[in-house]
Parts: structure tokens; sequence; C-alpha cells
């Protein structure tokens, strides 16, 4: 009898043990969507290969994400680096929650399927082709926050693939269809989500651009296979009666850093305007410490003057902290500014800068220690050729500058 009874009772204990283990992702392709504004809904594609592994895909792109956390009935989903993640709880197989950027106060309604790999459907065959180069123009004619963009799409049948480049950067690997003269091309890396629409005629495009559910402009672009952006090294510079760049911020141990400092001193420099939540930068940096690592005997230092959004120092720090750790980064990475990435602010805490235009931005130093250029953006992988020949320039540039 007391066998019978112990029996029992383990099988009770292994019952309410089933009975509330957490559920897990299940291995699989899901189809994730956030909801925009004007009821437009944003997909990307990610597939999970464990419960705590997945990778997230934007054309040639692959994010590869480990830090899934499993709390009660929630599952929480954060991307390398950036700040943000998506919170959610399991309906079945699928997800149903809310990708959160705490500190903006953003929060974008958010669902995954599982079992569907198709990112947008494909109803329609396409009545237009897109691919090419477009002179862009995004927010036409609204004084102050009108600003030109060059297009770079390929088109495979319904797929479309491509980016936009402005002054100040690219808006990262895009990918959508084409149904009919309709174009939709999304991006999702855990720090932004944008969603492009477009009506397509043989020689114009007219659309939106919708960044999360807190953002929208109008765009209008118009075919042009030899269009070229402004030169990036002519856009920043520094105001009359300056040669030289000053600044004292602390670095992740609190120390004071400057270019006074005997570290710098007989070497070029590399200064880096940042902030760990801007994808550009995180683009830049994998390059810069890639560079770094191989050059950093040659009489060469970089150091990255970080702009954060976090709200109080100690969260910035912790941003900084983890771009570091994931990047291997070596150079010091400072906490120029917390509370907010406003580049007027920025540029207060540099008043010898004309002005701070994009994150990022690059100041190159002599041995000297004189400014000789100033790189406003960042032309990131998703630009192709761009990105080939940004780093030809910047390796012909640094070396001249290593044997004066």
């Amino acid at each position: 009898m007391r066998f019978l009874i112990g029996l029992i009772a383990i099988i009770l204990i292994v019952s309410c043990e089933k009975e509330t283990k957490q559920q897990e992702l299940k291995a699989g392709t899901y189809r994730a969507v956030l909801n925009v504004q004007d009821n437009e809904q944003l997909p990307f594609i990610f597939e999970v290969v464990s419960p705590t592994e997945l990778k997230i895909f934007n054309a040639e792109e692959v994010i590869e994400v480990n830090e899934v956390e499993y709390r009660n009935d929630s599952i929480f989903i954060k991307a390398p680096v950036f700040e943000g993640y998506i919170a959610a709880t399991f309906e079945g197989d699928n997800l149903k929650g809310s990708f959160i950027k705490e500190s903006l106060d953003r929060i974008v309604p958010f669902t995954a399927e599982f079992g569907n790999k198709t990112r947008f459907p494909k109803s329609k065959k396409p009545s237009k082709r897109v691919d090419g180069i477009w002179e862009t123009v995004f927010s036409k004619g609204i004084e102050g926050d009108e600003y030109i963009a060059k297009g770079i799409f390929k088109q495979e049948g319904n797929k479309v693939t491509g980016t936009f480049r402005t002054t100040t950067g690219d808006y990262r690997y895009l990918e959508g269809v084409m149904k009919g003269d309709i174009m939709k091309l999304s991006t999702f890396d855990g720090a932004h989500a944008f969603l492009f629409t477009a009506k397509v005629s043989d020689s114009t495009l007219e659309g939106t651009f919708y960044s999360g559910n807190h953002f929208k402009e109008p765009f209008v672009a118009k075919r042009n296979e030899i269009y070229e952006l402004p030169s990036a090294n002519v856009l920043t510079f520094l105001k009359e009666g300056y040669d030289r760049l000053a600044f004292s911020f602390p670095d992740i141990e609190g120390n004071l850093v400057s270019l006074n400092d005997e570290r710098f001193k007989n070497k070029v420099v590399i200064v880096q305007i940042m902030g760990t939540w801007c994808p550009n930068c995180l683009d830049e940096s994998k390059y810069y410490t890639k560079f770094y690592s191989i050059n950093k005997k040659k009489d060469l230092e970089i150091v990255a003057l970080a702009f954060e959004y976090a709200k109080t120092e100690e969260k910035a720090f912790k941003s900084i902290t983890r771009l570091k750790e994931k990047l291997n980064i070596e150079y010091p990475v400072l906490l120029a500014q917390y509370g907010t990435s406003d580049k007027a602010k920025a540029q207060e805490k540099l008043p010898m800068l004309n002005h701070v235009l994009s994150y990022p931005t690059s100041i190159f130093i002599d041995k000297s220690g004189k400014v000789r250029k100033i790189h406003t953006g960042f032309n990131g992988p998703a630009t192709g050729e761009k990105y080939v020949e940004f780093k030809q320039e910047f390796e012909a540039f640094v070396a001249e500058l290593l044997v004066e």
C-alpha cells in the first residue's frame, strides 16, 4: 500500500512538472510582423536553430541571435548589441507581443507565425521593374526635413533587394517584392524596423517610408543611372580658426580620456562619432575593429565617442560595454553624452565642428595633431561597390598619414 501511495505521489509530481514546463521556441522558420502606421505590416523572417539561438534574415544579411530568455509564459528576444528587444507570449507555436525600445518609450505590436517562410505574399505578378539607380528625395518640399538619397535595387522575378544611400549612411539590407506596380521592402535588425512602399512607373517612384510605428515620411524618385550623392568628405568640417579637435570624456572604467594623453601622441588617430544604438555605426565599428587589430602596432589609434539615448549614465555604459564585448573592440569607447542622441546637442560637445550631421562620422588626425579629413556617414556592406570603395579610400588615406 505504501509503495502504491508513493508511486501515485511520484506520478502526480511528474504530471505537475509536465503541466508547468516552460514552452520553448520550436525549431524552424517564422514569419514575424510588426504593425506600423496606416494599417501597414512590416514583415521579416527568422529561423530558430535551438531554443536559445535564432537567425534574422534581411536579403544577404544574417543576424545571429543568442540572447533568448524565458520567464514564466513569456519569451524575450534581444538582437546583438542593440537595446531593443521582443517580448512575447506563446499562442500554440506562434508568438504575440511587442518590439520594445525602453529608452525611447517605443512599443510596436509584434506577431510571429511558425512555419511561414514568405516575407511578403506574392499575389500579383510584377508589371514594372525597379532594378537600377534612382535619384531620390525624402520629405520633398518640407522645410527642414527634405534630404536626398540614392536608391539602388536588384529585381529577380517578384523579389527585390537593395538599399537607399543618403549623405549620412544607408538604410541597411532591404528585401521585398514587386506586386503589380507596387514595391514593398522591409528590414529589421533589432535597432531599426523599416518599411518602404512605393507605386512604380517606368521612370518614377512615389512612396512612403515607415520607421516602426512612430514615424513616416513621403519619398519620390526618378531613374538616373549616373546619379551620385555629394562627397562624404566635405559635409562636416572644422570652423574657421580651428585645425584641431579637443575633448575629454570618460571610458568604461571612469577614466577621463583626451587627445592629449600619451597613447595618442605622435600617432595617426581616427575619432569615431557614433552610438551603440546605430546600425551604420555597428557596421563601421566591425570594420574598424578588424582594421585596428591588424594595424594597431603602426602608430595608429582609434577612439570612439558614444552619444547615447539611454536615460541614465549606468545604462549608457552598459550598452557601451556590451558593444565592446560583442565585437571584441580593443580601442577605447568613451561616453560623450547620454539621455539624448540629438545631433545639435552632440555638436555642443564638439564646438569646433560646423555640425554633427551624421552618426557615424569619422575624423582623421595626423601625427602632429591636426585634423586632415572628416568623413560623414558610412557606406555599409548593403551598398555593395560603395562599401568596397570606402574601404579602399580609407586604407589608402590612413597609409598616407602613417608614412608622413
